[in-house]
């Protein structure tokens, strides 16, 4: 039976920060509210960005999320690098048979184009992001969505990912959950994962255990 193995994008894949938390505080100037030091927003990155805009106390976070992607489409997406091992992970996983997908809280329209441009896509049978309306923002919705779209079994997928959102997510849909330390999450919001891995060379023999390929 085919195994399949979703992968969050930012912080786990990428280290998305830069340009992330950058075309946050562009937005937060543009609509006229206190800049946030880099280092105290963090927490932005994974869940929807207009959850993280109200979080902040924007009063029009529609209008902050456009001035964010203003920056971020031209400048901030880019903005980014392949944590180290994460290409060669790709492969392992591949030749020991997994099905492999991303699925991000990022719309599918940018990270299609980061994948591209870091040469990850080949790797991939899909690419999982909501839509730029927001559809599917959530990623129980989108997880749910690309199990739809795939047919695959989720007692034979697993969600990898840096955040209580992936973890949250697989659990909604039964997947198993392996959480990564290296990324934006701290211990508390990955203690309920089924795995951890502390550098991406890990990940293949922690699918391996849950998905039963040792």
């Amino acid at each position: 039976m085919s195994t399949t193995v979703f992968l969050d994008l930012d912080g786990t894949l990428t280290d998305s920060k830069p340009g992330i938390i950058g075309s946050v505080r562009h937005a937060m100037e543009m609509v006229g509210e206190p800049v946030p030091h880099p280092d105290a927003i963090d927490w932005v990155i994974g869940p929807p960005l207009l959850d993280s805009f109200r979080k902040l106390g924007v009063p029009d976070p529609d209008l902050a999320l456009s001035h964010y992607r203003d920056r971020y489409t031209t400048t901030g997406l880019l903005e980014n690098r392949v944590y180290d091992g994460v290409p060669e992970v790709l492969v392992a996983l591949r030749e020991a048979g997994h099905g492999l997908c991303v699925a991000t809280a990022k719309p599918h329209a940018y990270a299609r184009r980061i994948t591209a441009h870091f040469d990850l896509a080949r790797h991939f049978d899909h690419e999982f992001g909501p839509e730029l309306d927001g559809t599917r923002g959530h990623k129980a919705d989108l997880l749910a969505h690309a199990l739809e779209v795939t047919g695959v079994d989720p007692a034979r997928s697993v969600m990898i990912g840096d955040r209580h959102h992936d973890i949250d997510a697989a659990r909604a849909v039964g997947m198993a959950a392996i959480g990564v330390r290296w990324g934006y999450g701290d211990a508390a919001e990955l203690a309920h994962a089924d795995a951890h891995c502390d550098t991406p060379a890990e990940i293949p023999s922690a699918v391996a255990r849950l998905l039963g390929r040792d």
